[in-house]
């Protein structure tokens, strides 16, 4: 019997967004779980200035039990080129080309259609989002105004310029005192892993909240607080994507913060969620129909708030590239419905795969 031909993937990690350490561990996560039996896998890396990291830099930046399992690359290599560290340069066959690239990349310079920008250039596939949906998916304030648009619900916000605000910061939080109420949240509109968010009891911590949101973005996101149970869903799948049971979060601390996500041995994971078939149908529903409005492709984890005292679902916002650490939703979420770790990745590089082939057959001219 011929040996079957392992799956050439290369995973981009790292990353200059203060997401870069959950990138690492994506990433050391990813790598420990996939068998190197079926998976040949190469890495490359960026550093936290933005660079492409060479032999040392990424020796440093993964747990030395998962180094012996890949092989470092200080290029990517493009249709007819390689690209190294702003380079190009003229490229032979390379037979060790990946077949796909998998950007585990959190954040901005790398969610937020960046990197996928440059992957449709260089003309390779890749596994997740496309640009538009991973810029929008990353943008809070456009990511609303679109569910808004498609008639999903979404907590009652109001998006402010941060340089404009800090000129009478008195007068913000009286307006939004009047609009919204207590408490609430200050957000930057484009950060992830909850980095930057606030919660607001009164208006005598309104303005240091804000300061401190502003500090990561123009845009800052002043959002109703809703007493709620927090649900998250996964989606899988391209045109015709599919939705994972739904898992809720308790969280260690009073909202589900950095610490509580990534530092707190007591935040805790319920899976499913113990909601009634009802509410598992319409979180599934909402989340496809968040993901269609975006135009995602791929994967994504959706985020929701059930109010406790109504019951009202809400969305809180769509993540196009969820973390994959070992205490990660995502993958739990699809472990759940049946789909394990390995064939998650497996599903994920042929949907990149199929979506790059559609791609290429389309028409770009008339001519």
């Amino acid at each position: 019997m011929a040996k079957t031909q392992k799956i050439k993937l290369c995973i981009i990690f790292g990353g200059r967004s203060g997401e870069h350490e959950i990138s690492l561990k994506s990433a050391a996560s990813v790598i420990s779980a996939l068998d190197p039996n079926e998976f040949d896998i190469s890495v490359i890396g960026i550093t936290k200035t933005g660079k492409l990291a060479g032999s040392a830099d990424v020796q440093g930046m993964l747990p030395p039990q998962v180094l012996s399992r890949i092989r470092i690359r200080a290029f990517l290599e493009a249709t007819g080129m390689r690209i190294t560290d702003g380079v190009s340069q003229e490229s032979g066959n390379f037979h060790d080309s990946p077949e796909i690239f998998f950007p585990l990349l959190h954040g901005p310079y790398g969610e937020d259609g960046t990197i996928q920008g440059l992957l449709e250039i260089a003309g390779v596939p890749y596994v997740g989002c496309g640009v538009l949906a991973s810029a929008v998916g990353m943008d809070k304030d456009i990511m609303k105004k679109l569910f808004l648009q498609a008639g999903l619900p979404v907590p009652p916000y109001r998006m402010v310029i941060a340089r404009e605000a800090l000129k009478n910061l008195k007068s913000l939080k009286q307006k939004m005192s009047q609009e919204l109420g207590y408490p609430m949240f200050s957000k930057p509109a484009n950060l992830g892993s909850s980095v930057g968010i606030c919660k607001i009891h009164s208006e005598k911590e309104f303005e240091e909240a804000f300061l401190c949101s502003s500090q990561f973005d123009r845009k800052v996101l002043i959002e109703k607080g809703i007493d709620a149970r927090e649900i998250e869903c996964a989606i899988l799948g391209n045109d015709d994507a599919k939705a994972s049971v739904a898992g809720e979060v308790v969280p260690a601390h009073e909202f589900y913060d950095y610490n509580a996500k990534y530092m707190s041995p007591d935040s805790r994971l319920e899976i499913p969620a113990r909601i009634d078939d009802r509410q598992m149908s319409e979180i599934q529903d909402l989340a496809l129909r968040s993901f269609r409005a975006i135009d995602g492709s791929g994967l994504a984890r959706v985020d929701f708030f059930i109010d406790r005292k109504t019951d009202k679902i809400w969305i809180n916002e769509i993540n196009t590239m969820p973390g994959f650490t070992p205490i990660s939703m995502y993958s739990k979420l699809w472990a759940a419905s049946g789909v394990s770790f390995e064939e998650l990745v497996r599903r994920l590089v042929r949907l990149g795969k199929e979506q790059h082939q559609e791609k290429s057959e389309r028409r770009i001219s008339a001519i």
